[in-house]
Protein backbone atom coordinates (compact mmCIF):
# COMPACT_ATOMS: atom_id res chain seq x y z
CA UNK A 1 0.00 0.00 0.00
CA UNK A 2 1.25 3.50 -0.97
CA UNK A 3 2.72 5.72 1.67
CA UNK A 4 -0.07 8.39 0.79
CA UNK A 5 -3.03 5.91 1.06
CA UNK A 6 -1.49 5.09 4.61
CA UNK A 7 -1.22 9.45 5.20
CA UNK A 8 -4.99 9.64 3.80
CA UNK A 9 -5.95 7.19 6.25
CA UNK A 10 -4.63 8.95 9.45
CA UNK A 11 -7.11 10.57 11.92
CA UNK A 12 -7.42 12.00 15.04
CA UNK A 13 -8.75 9.94 18.16
CA UNK A 14 -12.46 10.40 18.67
CA UNK A 15 -15.01 9.47 21.29
CA UNK A 16 -16.51 5.71 21.73
CA UNK A 17 -13.87 4.34 20.12
CA UNK A 18 -14.83 6.09 16.65
CA UNK A 19 -12.15 7.32 14.51
CA UNK A 20 -12.28 11.58 14.53
CA UNK A 21 -12.04 14.00 11.61
CA UNK A 22 -8.41 13.45 9.30
CA UNK A 23 -5.97 16.60 9.11
CA UNK A 24 -7.28 16.95 5.38
CA UNK A 25 -11.03 17.01 6.31
CA UNK A 26 -10.67 19.34 9.11
CA UNK A 27 -8.95 21.99 7.33
CA UNK A 28 -11.24 21.49 4.25
CA UNK A 29 -14.46 21.44 6.44
CA UNK A 30 -13.28 24.51 8.08
CA UNK A 31 -12.59 26.32 5.03
CA UNK A 32 -15.96 25.22 3.44
CA UNK A 33 -18.00 26.11 6.49
CA UNK A 34 -16.39 29.38 6.63
CA UNK A 35 -16.91 30.35 2.80
CA UNK A 36 -20.52 28.70 3.36
CA UNK A 37 -21.45 30.77 6.18
CA UNK A 38 -20.00 34.01 4.09
CA UNK A 39 -22.45 32.97 1.40
CA UNK A 40 -25.44 34.40 3.62
CA UNK A 41 -23.93 38.20 3.03
CA UNK A 42 -25.84 39.82 0.64
CA UNK A 43 -22.59 40.28 -1.32
CA UNK A 44 -22.88 36.62 -1.95
CA UNK A 45 -26.53 35.53 -2.33
CA UNK A 46 -25.76 33.99 -5.59
CA UNK A 47 -23.07 31.92 -4.24
CA UNK A 48 -25.20 31.07 -1.34
CA UNK A 49 -28.26 29.46 -3.65
CA UNK A 50 -25.41 27.87 -5.81
CA UNK A 51 -24.21 25.72 -3.16
CA UNK A 52 -27.03 25.31 -0.94
CA UNK A 53 -28.37 23.72 -4.66
CA UNK A 54 -25.33 21.67 -4.75
CA UNK A 55 -25.67 20.52 -1.27
CA UNK A 56 -29.42 19.64 -1.89
CA UNK A 57 -28.16 17.59 -4.87
CA UNK A 58 -25.07 15.39 -3.19
CA UNK A 59 -25.57 14.85 0.14
CA UNK A 60 -27.98 11.97 0.54
CA UNK A 61 -25.93 10.47 -2.50
CA UNK A 62 -22.76 11.13 -0.35
CA UNK A 63 -24.38 9.73 2.99
CA UNK A 64 -25.61 6.49 1.16
CA UNK A 65 -22.26 6.29 -0.63
CA UNK A 66 -20.41 6.60 3.69
CA UNK A 67 -23.06 3.80 4.46
CA UNK A 68 -22.63 1.42 2.07
CA UNK A 69 -19.34 1.18 2.11
CA UNK A 70 -18.96 0.92 5.75
CA UNK A 71 -21.65 -1.93 5.56
CA UNK A 72 -19.34 -3.49 3.04
CA UNK A 73 -15.99 -3.07 5.14
CA UNK A 74 -17.95 -4.47 7.83
CA UNK A 75 -20.06 -6.86 6.60
CA UNK A 76 -18.54 -8.10 3.41
CA UNK A 77 -15.36 -10.90 4.00
CA UNK A 78 -12.21 -9.81 1.95
CA UNK A 79 -12.26 -12.98 0.44
CA UNK A 80 -15.50 -12.69 -1.69
CA UNK A 81 -14.13 -9.33 -3.36
CA UNK A 82 -11.35 -10.71 -4.17
CA UNK A 83 -13.13 -13.43 -5.59
CA UNK A 84 -15.63 -11.64 -7.95
CA UNK A 85 -13.37 -8.82 -8.54
CA UNK A 86 -10.01 -9.35 -7.98
CA UNK A 87 -8.99 -11.74 -10.37
CA UNK A 88 -7.46 -10.16 -13.74
CA UNK A 89 -9.89 -11.80 -16.20
CA UNK A 90 -12.50 -10.59 -18.51
CA UNK A 91 -15.23 -11.78 -15.48
CA UNK A 92 -14.53 -9.48 -13.11
CA UNK A 93 -14.73 -6.35 -15.71
CA UNK A 94 -18.69 -7.91 -16.01
CA UNK A 95 -19.14 -8.03 -13.19
CA UNK A 96 -17.73 -4.76 -11.69
CA UNK A 97 -20.11 -3.35 -14.46
CA UNK A 98 -22.98 -4.89 -13.31
CA UNK A 99 -22.31 -3.65 -9.71
CA UNK A 100 -21.92 -0.65 -11.08
CA UNK A 101 -25.56 -0.20 -12.82
CA UNK A 102 -27.01 -1.78 -9.43
CA UNK A 103 -24.84 1.08 -7.58
CA UNK A 104 -27.98 4.30 -6.72
CA UNK A 105 -25.42 6.62 -5.80
CA UNK A 106 -24.23 9.45 -7.91
CA UNK A 107 -20.34 9.58 -8.99
CA UNK A 108 -19.45 11.34 -5.59
CA UNK A 109 -21.15 8.88 -3.51
CA UNK A 110 -19.80 5.91 -5.60
CA UNK A 111 -16.52 7.30 -4.94
CA UNK A 112 -16.46 5.93 -1.60
CA UNK A 113 -17.42 2.33 -2.68
CA UNK A 114 -14.73 2.02 -5.54
CA UNK A 115 -12.22 2.92 -2.62
CA UNK A 116 -13.59 0.46 -0.19
CA UNK A 117 -13.85 -2.05 -2.93
CA UNK A 118 -9.98 -1.59 -3.78
CA UNK A 119 -9.15 -2.08 0.20
CA UNK A 120 -11.27 -5.34 0.11
CA UNK A 121 -8.84 -6.73 -2.77
CA UNK A 122 -10.52 -5.70 -5.83
CA UNK A 123 -8.01 -5.58 -8.63
CA UNK A 124 -7.38 -1.66 -10.00
CA UNK A 125 -8.90 -2.66 -13.53
CA UNK A 126 -12.03 -3.94 -12.13
CA UNK A 127 -12.44 -0.68 -9.57
CA UNK A 128 -12.13 1.58 -12.99
CA UNK A 129 -14.26 -0.03 -14.30
CA UNK A 130 -16.65 0.31 -11.61
CA UNK A 131 -16.26 3.90 -11.05
CA UNK A 132 -17.22 4.61 -15.13
CA UNK A 133 -20.05 2.29 -15.26
CA UNK A 134 -21.69 3.61 -12.33
CA UNK A 135 -22.54 7.72 -12.51
CA UNK A 136 -24.47 6.81 -15.85
CA UNK A 137 -25.06 3.76 -16.41
CA UNK A 138 -26.78 2.60 -12.88
CA UNK A 139 -30.39 2.02 -13.08
CA UNK A 140 -32.00 5.75 -10.98
CA UNK A 141 -29.72 7.53 -14.16
CA UNK A 142 -31.14 5.72 -16.75
CA UNK A 143 -34.37 6.43 -15.58
CA UNK A 144 -33.49 10.30 -15.30
CA UNK A 145 -31.84 10.43 -18.89
CA UNK A 146 -34.63 8.37 -20.47
CA UNK A 147 -36.87 11.13 -19.05
CA UNK A 148 -34.46 14.10 -20.45
CA UNK A 149 -33.49 12.28 -24.26
CA UNK A 150 -35.89 9.72 -24.17
CA UNK A 151 -34.99 7.02 -26.58
CA UNK A 152 -31.85 8.46 -27.26
CA UNK A 153 -30.67 8.06 -24.10
CA UNK A 154 -29.91 4.17 -24.58
CA UNK A 155 -27.66 5.48 -26.74
CA UNK A 156 -26.00 7.21 -23.24
CA UNK A 157 -26.29 4.44 -21.44
CA UNK A 158 -24.86 1.49 -23.88
CA UNK A 159 -21.76 3.97 -24.69
CA UNK A 160 -21.02 4.43 -20.92
CA UNK A 161 -20.98 0.47 -20.14
CA UNK A 162 -18.75 -0.03 -23.52
CA UNK A 163 -16.10 2.81 -22.67
CA UNK A 164 -16.25 1.51 -19.36
CA UNK A 165 -15.39 -2.23 -20.68
CA UNK A 166 -12.77 -0.81 -22.93
CA UNK A 167 -10.94 1.25 -20.35
CA UNK A 168 -11.20 -1.92 -18.21
CA UNK A 169 -9.07 -4.07 -20.62
CA UNK A 170 -6.80 -1.60 -21.30
CA UNK A 171 -5.98 -1.31 -17.32
CA UNK A 172 -6.32 -5.02 -17.29
CA UNK A 173 -2.93 -5.05 -20.39
CA UNK A 174 -1.09 -2.25 -17.84
CA UNK A 175 -1.74 -4.34 -14.92
CA UNK A 176 0.00 -7.23 -16.85
CA UNK A 177 3.22 -5.08 -17.80
CA UNK A 178 3.46 -3.73 -14.32
CA UNK A 179 2.23 -0.27 -15.52
CA UNK A 180 -0.22 0.26 -12.01
CA UNK A 181 -0.45 -0.28 -8.89
CA UNK A 182 -1.83 -3.85 -7.73
CA UNK A 183 -4.43 -4.53 -5.74
CA UNK A 184 -4.54 -3.36 -2.02
CA UNK A 185 -1.87 -5.72 0.25
CA UNK A 186 -3.81 -5.26 3.59
CA UNK A 187 -7.10 -7.58 1.71
CA UNK A 188 -6.70 -11.43 2.92
CA UNK A 189 -8.10 -13.63 0.54
CA UNK A 190 -8.63 -16.23 3.01
CA UNK A 191 -11.45 -14.15 4.70
CA UNK A 192 -14.43 -16.27 3.48
CA UNK A 193 -16.49 -15.84 6.66
CA UNK A 194 -19.92 -14.63 6.93
CA UNK A 195 -19.90 -14.18 10.93
CA UNK A 196 -21.20 -11.05 11.33
CA UNK A 197 -23.80 -12.04 9.76
CA UNK A 198 -24.47 -15.38 11.22
CA UNK A 199 -23.77 -14.08 14.73
CA UNK A 200 -25.37 -10.72 14.15
CA UNK A 201 -25.09 -8.56 17.36
CA UNK A 202 -26.43 -5.08 16.85
CA UNK A 203 -24.24 -2.82 18.67
CA UNK A 204 -21.16 -4.43 17.30
CA UNK A 205 -22.73 -3.93 13.49
CA UNK A 206 -23.52 -0.22 14.52
CA UNK A 207 -20.15 0.80 15.89
CA UNK A 208 -18.57 -1.47 13.05
CA UNK A 209 -20.51 0.36 10.61
CA UNK A 210 -19.87 3.75 11.79
CA UNK A 211 -16.01 3.02 12.08
CA UNK A 212 -15.85 2.22 8.28
CA UNK A 213 -17.76 4.96 6.95
CA UNK A 214 -16.28 7.78 8.93
CA UNK A 215 -12.92 6.20 8.17
CA UNK A 216 -13.66 6.34 4.69
CA UNK A 217 -15.09 9.90 5.08
CA UNK A 218 -11.58 10.90 6.29
CA UNK A 219 -10.64 9.82 2.46
CA UNK A 220 -12.75 11.65 0.11
CA UNK A 221 -15.00 14.32 1.91
CA UNK A 222 -12.23 16.71 2.05
CA UNK A 223 -11.92 15.98 -2.14
CA UNK A 224 -15.75 16.07 -2.48
CA UNK A 225 -16.27 19.70 -0.35
CA UNK A 226 -13.54 20.63 -2.76
CA UNK A 227 -15.33 19.88 -5.88
CA UNK A 228 -18.96 21.25 -3.96
CA UNK A 229 -17.12 25.04 -4.00
CA UNK A 230 -15.36 24.71 -7.68
CA UNK A 231 -18.70 23.98 -9.02
CA UNK A 232 -20.64 26.62 -6.92
CA UNK A 233 -18.63 29.13 -8.00
CA UNK A 234 -18.83 28.41 -11.19
CA UNK A 235 -22.73 28.02 -11.01
CA UNK A 236 -23.08 31.26 -9.23
CA UNK A 237 -20.82 33.29 -11.71
CA UNK A 238 -20.72 32.00 -15.19
CA UNK A 239 -24.41 32.92 -17.21
CA UNK A 240 -26.08 29.54 -18.15
CA UNK A 241 -26.60 30.92 -21.89
CA UNK A 242 -22.53 30.92 -22.26
CA UNK A 243 -22.63 27.29 -21.99
CA UNK A 244 -25.15 26.99 -24.87
CA UNK A 245 -23.55 29.77 -26.97
CA UNK A 246 -19.85 28.28 -27.35
CA UNK A 247 -20.31 24.38 -26.41
CA UNK A 248 -21.35 24.08 -29.90
CA UNK A 249 -20.77 20.55 -31.72
CA UNK A 250 -17.24 21.68 -33.00
CA UNK A 251 -13.67 20.88 -32.13
CA UNK A 252 -13.61 23.82 -29.93
CA UNK A 253 -17.42 23.58 -28.56
CA UNK A 254 -16.00 20.02 -27.59
CA UNK A 255 -13.06 21.05 -26.55
CA UNK A 256 -14.86 23.94 -24.13
CA UNK A 257 -17.51 20.79 -23.02
CA UNK A 258 -14.45 18.54 -21.90
CA UNK A 259 -12.67 21.21 -20.03
CA UNK A 260 -16.17 22.17 -18.20
CA UNK A 261 -17.57 19.01 -17.45
CA UNK A 262 -13.80 18.68 -15.50
CA UNK A 263 -14.71 21.31 -13.28
CA UNK A 264 -18.61 20.69 -12.97
CA UNK A 265 -18.93 17.12 -12.62
CA UNK A 266 -19.78 17.15 -8.65
CA UNK A 267 -23.02 14.76 -8.97
CA UNK A 268 -24.47 12.97 -12.23
CA UNK A 269 -28.29 14.35 -11.12
CA UNK A 270 -26.89 17.75 -11.11
CA UNK A 271 -25.26 18.11 -14.45
CA UNK A 272 -27.81 15.68 -16.60
CA UNK A 273 -29.99 18.98 -16.87
CA UNK A 274 -27.51 20.96 -17.96
CA UNK A 275 -26.41 18.34 -20.83
CA UNK A 276 -29.98 18.05 -21.54
CA UNK A 277 -29.71 22.14 -22.05
CA UNK A 278 -26.62 21.63 -24.09
CA UNK A 279 -29.14 18.98 -26.21
CA UNK A 280 -32.20 21.20 -26.79
CA UNK A 281 -29.55 23.85 -28.22
CA UNK A 282 -27.41 22.03 -30.21
CA UNK A 283 -29.37 19.22 -31.63
CA UNK A 284 -26.79 16.95 -31.34
CA UNK A 285 -26.18 14.27 -28.62
CA UNK A 286 -22.07 14.47 -29.02
CA UNK A 287 -21.43 17.04 -27.05
CA UNK A 288 -23.95 15.90 -24.11
CA UNK A 289 -22.49 12.47 -23.65
CA UNK A 290 -19.00 14.16 -23.42
CA UNK A 291 -20.20 16.34 -20.98
CA UNK A 292 -21.44 13.65 -18.80
CA UNK A 293 -19.25 11.21 -19.57
CA UNK A 294 -16.12 13.04 -19.56
CA UNK A 295 -16.63 15.03 -16.20
CA UNK A 296 -16.79 11.44 -14.64
CA UNK A 297 -13.07 10.27 -16.56
CA UNK A 298 -11.71 13.64 -15.66
CA UNK A 299 -12.76 15.18 -12.48
CA UNK A 300 -10.19 16.18 -10.73
CA UNK A 301 -11.75 14.84 -7.11
CA UNK A 302 -11.98 11.03 -8.58
CA UNK A 303 -8.74 11.85 -10.08
CA UNK A 304 -7.29 12.94 -6.51
CA UNK A 305 -8.91 10.27 -4.65
CA UNK A 306 -7.46 7.72 -6.72
CA UNK A 307 -3.44 9.39 -6.77
CA UNK A 308 -4.29 9.60 -2.85
CA UNK A 309 -5.53 5.81 -1.97
CA UNK A 310 -4.71 3.98 -5.08
CA UNK A 311 -1.73 5.81 -7.00
CA UNK A 312 -0.44 7.83 -9.13
CA UNK A 313 0.01 5.72 -11.71
CA UNK A 314 -3.78 4.77 -11.74
CA UNK A 315 -4.81 8.23 -11.16
CA UNK A 316 -2.89 9.58 -14.36
CA UNK A 317 -3.61 6.55 -16.93
CA UNK A 318 -7.59 7.28 -16.25
CA UNK A 319 -8.34 10.70 -18.60
CA UNK A 320 -5.49 9.60 -21.09
CA UNK A 321 -7.07 5.96 -22.01
CA UNK A 322 -10.82 7.46 -21.46
CA UNK A 323 -10.51 10.87 -23.17
CA UNK A 324 -10.15 9.71 -26.51
CA UNK A 325 -12.58 7.26 -26.38
CA UNK A 326 -15.49 10.15 -25.03
CA UNK A 327 -14.22 12.69 -27.55
CA UNK A 328 -14.35 9.79 -30.85
CA UNK A 329 -18.03 8.57 -29.50
CA UNK A 330 -18.90 12.19 -29.19
CA UNK A 331 -17.81 13.03 -32.70
CA UNK A 332 -20.00 9.78 -34.18
CA UNK A 333 -22.53 10.92 -32.41
CA UNK A 334 -22.56 14.60 -33.65
CA UNK A 335 -22.19 12.78 -36.93
CA UNK A 336 -24.50 10.17 -36.84
CA UNK A 337 -27.06 11.21 -34.59
CA UNK A 338 -28.16 14.45 -35.52
CA UNK A 339 -31.79 15.77 -34.79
Amino acid sequence: MSESHEHCKQHDDGVGGLPGPGRNLTITGFVFVTVLLASFLAPFAALNDSLLSYLSIVWWAVLLGLALGGVIDYFVPDGIIIRFLGPRNTSSLFYAVIAGFLMSACSHGILALAIQLYKKGASVPAVITFLLASPWANLPMTFLLFSFFGLQAAWIVFAAMAIALTTGFAFTMLDRFGLIESASSSAQATDLSWSRLTEFNAKAAAQGIAVGAISLGNMVLWWILIGILMAAVIGAYVPEHWFMQYLGPDALGMALTLALATILEVCSEGTSPIAFEIFNKTHVLGNPFVFLMAGVATDYTEIGLLWTNVGRRTAIWLPVITVPQILLVGYLFNELLSV
